[in-house]
């Protein structure tokens, strides 16, 4: 079968990974088998020694005093806007472009979203354009690590400082990335991660974690976690039931002895598609490749390009046997969930012409040169086509 533009169609079997968790699952089957059973033989499948074990080696690992591990990367956010007491009629600063979960928990907390564009080359929120959105109902800053990479925090936390604002990052993508040094997670006041399962540090199900070095704000979010609980049926605070299941715990401290190895495939796999796309499009604008910005690394938990005609090339690559994906259409403040804000097409602009362009090539730690040959064979073809 042929499809538009001249390509055959690739029989199922033989397309192409997005995210390749089976490869990952070979190479660490024994420890993590063990692991699991571990968990099923002690059957503290809630809060057990695993949890622990791996919130001591996360915060070790992210260079903070505390890690609290917690149900989902969205509840995290939830936990930390709690802790820190923000509620009706507070603001809080963020990007528009970004999984709906960000601005999402802000809301859920009874705050309110404020959004401030982007920045044209890493996507993540454009701190020139911050200060001019607080106003005296602003809280807390909460950057997005887009993609892999760390926001501005060197920029994002000055501003905070001069107008006594706590910063949060929502660092669900970027968990094993540096920013100047530090690990993203230690660059702000608090840091959110999570572990869903395509995640660079993923569990097999929902998960994620916060860290602090502030024992005050890390005793509220253990707190808040465990239904606001100080001890054993004493509710001193509301909270949820966030809790990190064992046996995700388990799963996530097996893989986190493979974690740093993960982390140099990610960044070499990821050099490599920029290099390969920018010598197949010699240079020309019809492809843009990601930007790192200077002392920056990024996990590339997407591998994201821009194009023009993004439908067309997504049918070619899908005609090519390439799964791709869009990370993310709609930016927040176009999303109807907040049309009370009242921000239409243009408030934003950056952020909504990315939302127009951006497509997600296949990418993980196992993806081997010829299949990154392949990938950028196909996005050639196909945006010669579109």
């Amino acid at each position: 079968m042929i499809a538009a533009g001249g390509a055959a169609r690739v029989p199922a079997s033989t397309i192409m990974n997005f995210i390749d968790l089976k490869t990952q699952y070979q190479r660490i089957r024994e420890p993590v088998n063990a692991r699991i059973q571990a968990v099923l033989d002690h059957g503290q499948y809630v809060l057990g020694p695993e949890t622990l074990e791996l919130e001591q080696r996360l915060a070790q690992y992210v260079g903070v005093k505390h890690c609290i591990g917690a149900s989902s990367g969205t509840d995290t956010l939830l936990i930390a806007l709690m802790a820190l007491g923000i509620g009706p009629g507070d603001e809080v600063i963020t990007s528009p472009f970004t999984f709906i979960a960000t601005g999402e928990m802000i809301a859920l907390a009874g705050a309110t979203p404020v959004f401030v564009d982007i920045d044209r080359a890493t996507y993540n929120i454009d701190p020139a354009l911050i200060e001019r959105a607080i106003t005296p109902r602003t809280k807390a800053i909460m950057p997005v690590s887009l993609y892999g990479q760390c926001a501005d925090f060197d920029a994002i936390n000055a501003i905070a400082a001069k107008h006594d604002l706590t910063v949060i990052e929502d660092a669900a993508q970027s968990f094993g990335a540096r920013y100047k040094g530090k690990h993203s997670c230690a660059v702000s006041t608090i840091g959110s991660t999570s572990f869903f399962p395509s995640k660079p540090l993923g569990a097999y199900g929902d998960g994620g974690a916060l860290f602090t070095d502030d024992d005050g704000l890390a005793r509220l979010m253990v707190e808040i976690r465990v239904h606001g609980q100080d001890r054993r049926y004493h509710h001193p605070r509301l909270g949820i039931n966030g809790r990190l299941d064992t046996l995700q715990a388990a799963i996530l401290l097996s893989k986190l002895d493979i974690f740093e190895d993960e982390v140099a495939a990610r960044e070499r796999i990821g050099a490599r598609y920029t290099e390969m796309i920018d010598a197949a499009f010699r240079g020309s604008d019809a492809v843009i490749t990601p930007k790192l910005a200077p002392e920056c690394t990024s996990v590339y938990a997407q591998y994201t390009v821009e194009v023009s005609s993004r439908a067309k090339v997504e049918e070619g690559m899908k005609a090519r046997g390439i799964p791709t994906a869009v990370h993310y259409p709609v930016p927040l403040h176009l999303q109807p969930v907040f049309s009370n804000l009242g921000q239409g097409r243009g408030a934003f602009p950056v952020a909504e012409a990315a939302g127009d362009r951006v497509i997600s090539l296949p990418m993980h730690p196992y993806l081997t040169e010829a299949q990154q040959a392949s990938v950028v064979k196909a996005l050639k073809e196909s945006v010669g086509a579109a």
